[in-house]
């Protein structure tokens, strides 16, 4: 679809950071679908900003995976590729049971309340179609889990891979495949309120690691 013709409000003043989110947020819920080219001065132009900070965001979202950029040519949306995804899959899976291992220890009942909370609005996202509210509460539940970890390294890991990981799981959280993640992130929750970390470790992994390669 072309490049929307309302602008979406921003400040002016916008860092590139905040370019590269919006960018990155608008491929993987399909405003911008996969072949379809990005001209930066357009995005600019929408975004309200410079082509300076639109460019370095197109350059990061190629490093993860997201867009392909040819010197000279034009900058497209990554076609979902099976073998890409799964290989950000791989990544992502890993580096949640390193976070999960590093986090449960640390874990305290309010942080395991609001992963509890956040499944909640994650079922009943998935029950009511709502897609975008179910990868809202899922990355909350997850995030949690991050957050407590604290590993720098393991964020900008996924950072980099996670979008990519997203874009496949739309479509999961559209099928049944869905609500069989709620019964996951209540095993998840139970373990690691329990401090069983090996045990919450492997159900983190399989968790992401179940996700399924689109266009296999």
């Amino acid at each position: 679809m072309p490049v929307p013709a309302t602008p979406p409000g921003v400040d002016r003043h916008l860092l590139r950071d905040d370019v590269y989110l919006r960018l990155r947020d608008a491929i993987v819920d399909g405003t911008f679908e996969p072949g379809e080219q990005l001209r930066d001065q357009e995005i600019a132009a929408w975004l309200g900003v410079s082509r300076t900070p639109v460019r370095e965001a197109l350059l990061r979202l190629a490093q993860g995976g997201l867009v392909l950029a040819q010197p000279g040519r034009s900058t497209i949306v990554s076609p979902l590729d099976a073998r890409e995804v799964r290989d950000a899959r791989d990544v992502v899976a890993a580096m949640h049971e390193v976070a999960v291992r590093e986090a449960v220890p640390l874990l305290t009942e309010a942080e395991v309340a609001e992963m509890r909370d956040a499944n909640v609005r994650f079922a009943a996202a998935v029950e009511s179609g709502d897609v975008d509210a179910a990868l809202r509460a899922d990355g909350e539940l997850h995030g949690v889990l991050v957050d407590v970890a604290g590993n720098r390294a393991l964020e900008r890991v996924l950072e980099l891979f996670t979008p990519a990981v997203r874009r496949a799981e739309r479509l999961r959280f559209e099928s049944e495949a869905g609500r069989r993640s709620v019964a996951q992130h209540d095993e998840l929750i139970r373990l690691c309120a329990a401090g069983e970390t090996d045990r919450a470790a492997a159900v983190a992994y399989d968790t992401w690691h179940s996700l399924e390669s689109t266009r296999e």
